[in-house]
């Protein structure tokens, strides 16, 4: 078996056809009786076969937005076939439920005693079984990342973060993105954008994750809309899953508030709202609000999609490429009400993400910029 093409977090294969090394990289592992954990779509359409593990014990009730209970009873399917390592086929869901699953099959319940504003960094140890992370979609990037974002029984979304739930390796092959629908594909292409921008403007110093970060950005603004336009594109869904990937790696640096916002609007329990779709919402007004907090990176985010070099102008190349490919440009355009907006900017302040945003969040002006996107 050829070594990972990359190495950094976490071993990554990454080349069009790469899902056939997966039963090479489960004997690697030692993993002889894995989980599959995939979302009910996926299973329909038959990803286990596709990635040749149709003997192998699945499970599929994962929600879009993942939550504790889907987690526990992963756990109690895993025990109940006594398996011995996880792979994680899907989009955001399937993959975080999985981190959830490997995590709890060692570590004692309640899965929110994990989450990293309840002080669950230090509770979460390498006692994990092997988990090998296969994306279908190019955008949250988790693949490589360090956080599994649920929804807890308590009703509050949640991120669980440590170095030992970034996946034992990735397998990320272009070809399995093929013939994602377009609405899906801008989404999670929006979504990889907005890990991008975030991860550089924040303040937290590491200027390897800003190299990558600023080329990811340059990557998707530029191959997103034909990936759009054209789903059969293997170029264009290779460098938009390079992209996706991108942003994941630079998950260290932390997010900001375009997550602090859309983590508690996807929590909406009377409303399924894409990750991705929320952030495509929000990533421009929250440029407008972080603008001068940070001029230079401003700057050098407009150089790497190619506009001028102000804040304004790049907000406003993210709004005609949001255009472009079909985008909401407002949460009312999803149904959201005035009503669902109570308590957001609250949450948003306590998110997990705010710290690392570069200008400070309070309460008003998180409402300022939640109305905006309105």
């Amino acid at each position: 078996m050829p070594p990972p093409t990359i190495s950094y977090l976490t071993g990554v294969h990454f080349a069009s056809g790469a899902i056939g090394l997966l039963a090479e990289v489960l004997a690697e592992l030692g993993v002889r009786r894995p989980l599959v954990v995939t979302d009910p779509g996926l299973r329909k359409l038959g990803i286990t076969e596709r990635i040749g593990m149709k003997d192998a014990t699945v499970f599929s009730d994962v929600q879009t937005n993942p939550d504790e209970v889907s987690a526990v009873a992963g756990v109690q399917v895993f025990r109940e076939n006594d398996c011995d390592g996880i792979v994680a086929v899907g989009g955001g869901s399937p993959i975080d439920c999985a981190k959830c699953i490997s995590l709890l099959v060692s570590h004692p319940a309640p899965l929110e005693q994990y989450a990293l504003i309840r002080g669950g960094l230090n509770r979460i140890t390498n006692d994990k079984p092997p988990l090998v992370a296969i994306p279908t979609t190019a955008g949250t990037g988790t693949e490589v990342g360090r956080a599994a974002l649920v929804t807890m029984d308590s009703g509050v979304k949640l991120a669980v973060i440590s170095p030992h739930i970034i996946p034992t390796q990735a397998i990320c092959d272009p070809e399995l993105t093929l013939g994602l629908p377009p609405d899906l594909t801008a989404a999670t292409g929006a979504d990889a954008i907005s890990h991008c921008v975030e991860t550089y403007c924040s303040p937290k110093f590491n200027p390897v994750a800003d190299s990558i970060a600023l080329d990811g950005l340059h990557r998707a603004t530029k191959h997103l809309a034909a990936a759009v336009r054209d789903g059969s594109d293997i170029e264009h869904r290779s460098e938009m899953m390079m992209a996706a990937l991108q942003g994941g790696l630079t998950f260290q640096k932390g997010l900001g508030l375009i997550h602090s916002l859309s983590h508690p609007l996807g929590a909406l329990t009377h409303h399924r709202l894409h990750h991705g779709a929320l952030n495509a919402i929000y990533l421009p007004h929250v440029l407008r609000f972080n603008a001068e907090a940070c001029p230079e990176k401003m700057r050098r985010m407009a150089q790497a999609v190619g506009t001028d070099e102000n804040g304004e102008a790049l907000a406003k190349a993210f709004e005609k490429l949001h255009a472009e490919i079909g985008l909401p440009v407002r949460l009312r355009d999803l149904g959201v009400t005035a009503d669902d907006l109570q308590g957001i900017p609250q949450a948003a302040v306590e998110d997990h993400s705010t710290p690392t945003n570069p200008r400070q969040v309070d309460v008003a002006n998180a409402k300022t910029v939640l109305q905006a996107g309105f």
